[in-house]
């Protein structure tokens, strides 16, 4: 079912066919750095060829794998519409003393595996947003036309066609049995949405994205973007004070920047002192919200990817996130607090189930791509710690220069 016209389709529609950008801008990356190391690639440079080698890789195998489709799941939503996309609750189990299990309980950080598979739709909707983000830089990097091809295939099936398309909603994602149908809090499940717009902008900068495809995408976004800030469920979600709503603001510039409405973006922006780093980060840089959680360090440094990436946006429009420091809390405290436990003999003191190992390479990728996104040598250095060289991270957010 086609979703409803958006109060914003007249004047996307007057301007669609707008978006080859003349000065070659990205939304969400820096087109010189990356440039520069498309560069450095065609020269041999060894700090990319593990990282390159590994896109292509992933990038040929992609070429044999979906389209993917909300039709593939085997449960509907509870709209009997299965073109909604559906989630659960990950952290959410079967309460093992009531006979139908129902409600659900919590046990946080403790993925239930009945969340996952094909049941619902998260599965496929993350292989799809991971092939169009490795399928569209392998074609930023190499020119060919195959990757190009396929990221057209696979947008248009999720997206476009009447027959897969997903509804641009998120009504029905992380729901609970036996207490909702959906909440606000699935809509971090959509933060990838990024990656498509990477996409449609790399094909664009070489018209390899059909101009009804190109139409057809912002149209669904724009749809999706109305919903993001009406619905109740995006109304609740701009709310929190954890790492939801610092990943609902960077969903939500993202988008408004991609539709070139930067006063509204700048309006967020302008907010995000107030409304998300004075309430998240304390005087010692210390995250409480996110440190409660059973994984500490991980959402700590979810949190702060996302302010980084905000941040990020502000350097584009001329609002300074992260040059703004407050002797309550600021981001460059925050990321203090976590730099000694670069060193892995400084012990994490906070819980943090799971691999220790993987969240601390985690943590030195968060340094390492706020160095290259926001300009800060001394971040960039830690590339030298990571373990994992063939990262295509390093191809999205290099260090160049430094």
């Amino acid at each position: 079912m086609r979703s409803r016209t958006s109060v914003y389709r007249i004047p996307l529609l007057l301007g669609i066919c707008f978006f080859m950008q003349s000065n070659a801008q990205l939304t969400n990356l820096d087109y010189d750095k990356l440039v520069r190391v498309k560069n450095a690639i065609k020269n041999g440079d060894v700090r990319y060829v593990s990282a390159y080698k590994k896109l292509i890789s992933q990038a040929d195998e992609a070429l044999d794998e979906g389209p993917f489709s909300v039709l593939q799941k085997k449960l509907v939503a509870a709209s009997g519409d299965k073109h909604d996309y559906l989630s659960l609750a990950p952290y959410w189990w079967p309460d093992l003393e009531k006979e139908d299990g129902l409600p659900w309980i919590r046990k946080d950080g403790i993925v239930n595996p009945m969340t996952k598979g094909d049941n619902v739709d998260d599965l496929a909707k993350d292989k799809m947003v991971n092939n169009v983000k490795v399928l569209s830089l392998a074609y930023f990097f190499t020119g060919k036309k195959r990757y190009a091809r396929k990221v057209n295939e696979l947008l248009k099936v999720w997206f476009l066609d009447e027959a897969t398309r997903m509804n641009p909603n998120l009504n029905y994602a992380q729901g609970i049995p036996g207490k909702n149908t959906g909440r606000g809090f699935g809509i971090i499940e959509f933060s990838g949405v990024v990656h498509i717009i990477n996409a449609i902008e790399f094909l664009e900068l070489k018209y390899k994205l059909p101009k009804e495809l190109g139409t057809g995408l912002r149209l669904w976004l724009s749809d999706y973007l109305t919903w993001l800030q009406t619905s109740e469920f995006g109304i609740f979600e701009k709310t929190r004070s954890n790492n939801h709503g610092s990943l609902y603001d960077a969903q939500l510039v993202s988008l408004l920047l991609f539709f070139d409405r930067k006063e509204e973006a700048k309006s967020v922006l302008n907010s995000v002192f107030k409304e998300r780093i004075a309430p998240q980060i304390e005087s010692d840089g210390s995250q409480p919200h996110e440190l409660k959680r059973t994984k500490g360090l991980t959402y700590s440094i979810l949190n702060l990817s996302a302010l980084n990436r905000l941040a990020f946006y502000g350097k584009k429009v001329g609002v300074d996130i992260w040059g703004r420091v407050s002797a309550e809390g600021d981001m460059q405290k925050a990321y203090n607090f976590l730099y000694p436990y670069l060193d892995e003999k400084n012990n994490w003191p906070h819980e943090q189930l799971g691999s220790m190992e993987k969240a601390l390479e985690r943590l030195r990728r968060l340094f390492v791509n706020s160095g290259s996104m926001l300009e800060i040598p001394r971040y960039c250095n830690i590339a030298a710690q990571l373990k994992d060289l063939d990262d295509t991270q390093q191809l999205m957010y290099p260090c160049i220069g430094e």
